[in-house]
């Protein structure tokens, strides 16, 4: 892997990590969803007993948080702060936004996003802590 690319050993290094981070700590089960930085899905992994709208959720935390820049967890701060505005931004994102922790962008040593994971099936903060432990653990930088 490039400093600038995502690719899918990369995803599943995320995806492995998140997860085994998530049994460590007895979660409920997860769904992951790993997206490079034009918010196209890389790779995705669903727990056994996973309910069955996890995988857009999942999808929807990283690529809303592709979609404004910032983490999911920043975009419920923006949903509590500016509701009109999240609720307009529901409607247009190109694959979800999901204003709850647990979407976190991923960036190269030089700040630039290259992709960004999102996590649900716990509570959302359960969930950011996977996906931030996911990216750590494959050498990735996390942004929030």
């Amino acid at each position: 892997m490039t400093d600038t690319t995502l690719n899918l050993a990369a995803a599943n290094r995320i995806i492995e990590a998140a997860l085994a981070h998530g049994a460590t700590l007895a979660l409920k089960p997860l769904s992951v969803a790993v997206l490079d930085a034009g918010g196209h899905l890389i790779a995705f992994a669903r727990q056994d007993r996973s309910s069955n709208l996890r995988p857009q959720i999942a999808i929807g935390k990283a690529s809303g948080a592709l979609d404004l820049g910032v983490s999911s967890r920043k975009i419920a701060d923006m949903a509590a702060e500016r509701p009109s505005f999240i609720g307009a931004a529901v409607g247009i994102a190109h694959a979800g936004l999901i204003p709850a922790a647990g979407g976190v962008l991923i960036h190269t040593a030089a700040g630039a996003v290259i992709g960004a994971v999102g996590v649900t099936g716990d509570t959302s903060d359960n969930d950011e802590a996977c996906a931030l432990h996911g990216i750590a653990a494959s050498g990735l930088i996390a942004g929030q």
